[in-house]
């Protein structure tokens, strides 16, 4: 499921308060509903044959989703009360069908990226994306539009003009959809044969992989959640309040985006590498390529943060409320991003009650700094404590990854990595407290992104000539071929 949704396009932040809610409820059901059969799937098809794997898994999925989609479906109006949406009880409807067909999806793109069929995979993902953006685009561009001229048209029978929002939730529930139907040949390959022996197996591997995926979302998205139940103002202004935060967290999406990119890539990445002779070196060269282009979003969204909010505030002032915290919540995203990385120790080793405890600790610290900075500083203390929360899950799971699976990580380097795009987004930000002009701004935010290319460039000069495609800017120029040496006095 991606939230593709863009709300800066609504005056009114508080109109997407409840959207908000429900795209911060939604990964919670994931995590449920897949408890942990895409990890498991990538851990057990090094061991197991993998047409059975898959067709045990993926029965038992289809079982459980089915399952599980009766219940939300049913208790509905139960849910929309307790989660503060009884304005708009449709949107849980609309929650349970995404989720049933995200669900499905799941197993079949994890055997896609488990084969090596990089090509598909993204064909589908992004046909998915497409259709998403173009159903939203109809009924929020076009449609409305035309009604203007054509009041009688057949587009009135199915066009809510007191609730247009609903239809990001509507154009991706057709996104997901059309992703199933994509899908199809590889649910047709399945046979129905279940091996309870393999799954009782597959079960105690990843049971605590559902702790760690609900204790993630805690920590990811808990502030959006419980925002409007602790701030200390208004009804009203919390609504607003928590449709700006929710909206500005996307900001962050670029790293967002990397980090998800990363996932889906390094999982099988890792189990695929994990019998080779050099696999720990291998690991902890792609944490440095990770880091890396971390960095450099890190600039684009710090250093040009005063585009960003020019660009998001062209309906309305209020969106660029509380821009200051992108930055914050980017790192934070980095050093979760970084925790997704050196996860595969617990993964490998099978030790994945670790990584449950890490991550409960975690959304312990979550919970404490949301409900205490929250009130006092709104959208800075919810940005606090993610950064705070990754921080230090982080820092916890290196610590102990060393200790049970060593990985020769290049620390200093990446600390100081960090450090400098953190010292450069600071100087940037101080400049612009000199002269704070628009152009000035630009250009010297293009400057330093432009000096940290050239010292990374330096830096890393050969590790990028190891690079199959950046590698060949880096060679040395061909040495000439010409002939210098005296000419023959022998006539031909």
């Amino acid at each position: 499921m991606m939230n593709l949704s863009l709300p800066f396009i609504f005056k009114q932040p508080a109109t997407t308060a409840d959207l908000t809610q429900v795209y911060a409820i939604i990964p919670f059901l994931n995590v449920l509903f897949t408890y942990g059969m895409e990890t498991a799937y990538f851990r057990f098809s090094q061991t197991e044959d993998r047409k059975h794997l898959y067709n045990t898994l993926s029965l038992s999925i289809f079982i459980t989703t089915v399952l599980f989609t009766l219940c939300l479906y049913f208790f509905r109006t139960d849910i929309s009360d307790v989660a503060g949406l009884d304005k708009h009880p449709q949107y849980i409807s609309w929650m349970c069908w995404i989720i049933f067909f995200d669900t499905l999806a799941t197993l079949p793109f994890a055997k896609l990226r488990q084969e090596g069929r990089p090509r598909k995979y993204a064909f589908v993902r992004v046909a998915g994306i497409v259709v998403n953006i173009l159903v939203v685009v109809f009924f929020l561009a076009f449609v409305p539009s035309y009604l203007k001229t054509h009041p009688n048209s057949f587009f009135l029978l199915i066009y809510n003009k007191y609730d247009p929002i609903s239809y990001y939730l509507v154009g991706n529930l057709c996104g997901s959809i059309f992703t199933f139907l994509l899908l199809w040949k590889e649910f047709k390959d399945l046979r129905f044969r279940f091996d309870a022996g393999l799954w009782k197996k597959v079960m105690n591997y990843s049971y605590p992989l559902i702790i760690v995926g609900l204790g993630g979302m805690i920590n990811d998205m808990l502030s959006r959640l419980v925002y409007r139940h602790v701030v200390d103002v208004s009804p009203e202004q919390a609504d607003k309040e928590l449709g700006i935060f929710g909206n500005l967290y996307r900001l962050a999406v670029i790293v967002t985006v990397m980090i998800q990119a990363f996932r889906m890539a390094a999982e099988p990445f890792f189990f695929n590498r994990s019998k080779e002779e050099n696999a720990a070196k291998t690991y902890a060269r792609v944490m440095k390529f990770f880091v890396i282009a971390c960095c450099f979003m890190f600039l684009f969204i710090g250093l040009y943060r005063d585009v960003l909010q020019w660009v998001i505030t062209i309906n309305s002032k209020e969106w660029g409320e509380g821009i200051y915290i992108v930055p914050i919540l980017a790192m934070g995203n980095i050093f979760l991003g970084i925790y997704y990385n050196l996860s595969i120790w617990y993964k490998l080793t099978d030790k994945n009650m670790y990584g449950a405890i890490i991550t409960i600790g975690g959304a312990a610290i979550t919970v404490i700094l949301n409900i205490i900075l929250i009130p006092q500083w709104h959208y800075l203390g919810a940005a606090i404590a993610t950064f705070a929360c990754y921080f230090l899950m982080m820092l916890v799971s290196y610590s102990l990854g060393q200790k049970f699976y060593p990985v020769p990580y290049p620390r200093k380097k990446l600390i100081a990595y960090l450090l400098i795009v953190i010292f450069l987004y600071l100087l940037h930000r101080g400049l612009l407290k000199i002269w704070d002009n628009q152009w000035f701004n630009v250009i010297s935010a293009t400057a330093l992104l432009t000096l940290f290319a050239l010292f990374i460039s330096k830096v890393e000069k050969k590790e990028f000539q190891k690079l199959p495609l950046i590698g060949r800017f880096y060679k040395p120029p061909l040495e000439s071929t010409i002939d210098l040496s005296p000419v023959s006095d022998k006539k031909t």
